[in-house]
């Protein structure tokens, strides 16, 4: 390790599985003293890594730290101004994509970036079709290697069915066959398992560990800290564009990879705000049932109150999410905000009744991406800031935009800034600063912190802390179970759409959670 950088503390985290990579051999790829600068603003300075064949390498850091700026230059999307970058030990200036793909190097973004109007089986053999310049394509000879690739991983994809139809978990996983169908040296995993139950985490690191036996080197990036330490070899850590420390993955614990990722020790303490119990319901809902969904749903949420909705994937907890916003219409039963029911199946009376939701997917149903954060923070409420039927007020609209730009802390050079720009971490502030515009009675929120930093998180959490002070009912949809043992008063467990437990006091504890959501 550099003695210049940060020093790990030596970890007591998960041992990394014990695969044998290619000893001796040289580095595939290596990275020196790059540096890369948007608009007078430094993204990398005097970034080095290094990826050896048959290992897997955690790139690590906050939201807006730089990894993302360095997987583009390594893929050849953009140009550094200085540094260099070794292939098989050969140095070059740069990369373009078109070396980068003939190189072996791969990326399976955190977007997916897939075509939803093509099938499972074409989006995972169409792109190698295209980069090896084939003039003709055969779906139906090319379908083999669609099948081998999930067959590989265990997993059961419909190859025949439209990615647009795909739940996001299925999305995701087409994405990593997609690069796993093609012959890579290199692979880079940005939150690969984001989306992805237990046993499906188990599969995918089965197949890490069988291409690490291949001599592949792989480049995991997470925010799920214990992940990183059980799948990886090598750990790098970036903070504010530069390296902070780096080194063998048993000299980190989750402790010591916080501490270099944020500069601070990060409190995951369970800290929830009191709630009165004497109080009428906020959110009542009762007997909702949706064949093939969900079950005799029924419970309340109080004012103030942060109530945790979790369950393994599939288990209908979505699902329950998107009929209290009316994108789902139950069958029967019926849901009431301060005593008034709620038109089933229909999102504007959801909003009128003050519900908020915060959707899974916030990249496609959460945000406009070309417009800018100003745009996105007051799309929600714009009859709110109206001047008569047409116009909108210049003083209250800033007014809005600048208080909810402050107050969740959105890191971007301006409120103007587009917001496909941003971090994972700071899109998701945008997202809840657009519902919060509308001061909703009830927050909805699914996922609110999946691909989101350590730091960012636990800054989120504390906004809707502040925000159930306040008197806002929260209903949180999450299977981070330390964040529902953090943030939640109470946690509800879905099993195949049926609320099987709800926890409370004591019972909220981490093994408890995950015992009830396993059995």
């Amino acid at each position: 390790m550099n003695a210049e950088q940060a020093q790990p503390t030596p970890g007591t985290g998960p041992a990394s599985p014990q695969v044998d990579s290619v000893r001796g051999a040289r580095p595939v790829l290596e990275v020196r003293g790059v540096r890369k600068v948007f608009g007078g603003v430094v993204a990398l300075d005097d970034v080095a890594i290094t990826l050896h064949p048959g290992r897997v390498h955690c790139l690590a850091g906050e939201n807006g730290c730089g990894k993302s700026t360095l997987i583009k230059i390594i893929s050849g999307v953009e140009k550094p101004e200085a540094g260099e970058i070794l292939l098989d030990g050969e140095p070059l200036a740069h990369l373009s994509p078109t070396q980068a793909l003939r190189a072996g190097i791969q990326v399976i973004y955190q977007d997916f970036s897939l075509f939803p109007n093509l099938t499972v089986a074409e989006n995972i053999v169409l792109p190698a079709a295209i980069a090896a310049r084939r003039k003709l394509y055969s779906a139906k000879k090319r379908r083999p290697e669609a099948q081998r690739i999930v067959e590989e991983l265990g997993l059961s994809l419909d190859l025949d069915s439209d990615v647009e139809r795909l739940s996001v978990a299925d999305r995701q996983l087409t994405a990593i066959c997609r690069a796993l169908v093609q012959d890579a040296r290199v692979i880079f995993m940005d939150e690969p398992t984001t989306a992805l139950t237990h046993s499906e985490v188990e599969r995918l690191f089965a197949l890490v560990r069988r291409l690490q036996q291949r001599g592949v080197a792989l480049v995991f990036v997470s925010h799920k800290l214990d992940e990183v330490l059980q799948v990886s070899q090598d750990i790098t850590v970036l903070r504010s564009g530069r390296l902070v420390a780096s080194g063998p993955a048993d000299e980190f614990d989750v402790a010591s990879l916080t501490h270099a990722m944020t500069g601070r020790e990060v409190d995951d303490s369970r800290v929830v705000v009191e709630v009165d119990d004497d109080v009428e319901p906020l959110l009542r809902v009762e007997h909702l049932d949706l064949p093939g969904a969900f079950t005799d749903v029924s419970f309340d949420l109080q004012p103030g109150e942060i109530l945790g909705l979790t369950g393994l994937l599939g288990s209908g907890r979505g699902e329950i999410a998107d009929a209290l916003f009316g994108l789902l219409t139950p069958r029967s039963g019926t849901v009431t905000v301060g005593g008034r029911t709620v038109r089933p199946g229909s999102i504007r009376a959801s909003v009128d009744a003050g519900i908020g939701y915060v959707p899974e997917d916030r990249l496609t149903q959460g945000l406009f991406l070309d417009k800018s954060i100003s745009d996105n923070i007051i799309a929600g409420s714009l009859s709110e800031h109206a001047v008569g039927k047409v116009l909108l007020s210049r003083k209250r609209t800033a007014e809005t935009i600048s208080r909810l730009f402050s107050r969740l802390r959105i890191k971007a050079s301006s409120v103007e800034a587009p917001v496909r720009s941003l971090s994972g971490g700071n899109a998701q502030r945008v997202v809840l600063a657009k519902w919060l515009a509308t001061k909703p009675r009830v927050l909805i929120l699914n996922g609110p912190t999946v691909g989101v930093d350590v730091g960012s998180k636990e800054e989120i959490l504390q906004i809707l802390r502040e925000a159930a002070r306040d008197g806002m009912g929260v209903l949180m949809i999450s299977d981070d179970v330390p964040e529902l043992v953090s943030l939640c008063n109470r946690v509800l467990v879905v099993r195949r759409g049926e609320i099987v437990s709800r926890l409370a006091g004591d019972e909220i504890a981490a093994p408890r959670i995950q015992e009830v959501m396993a059995a």
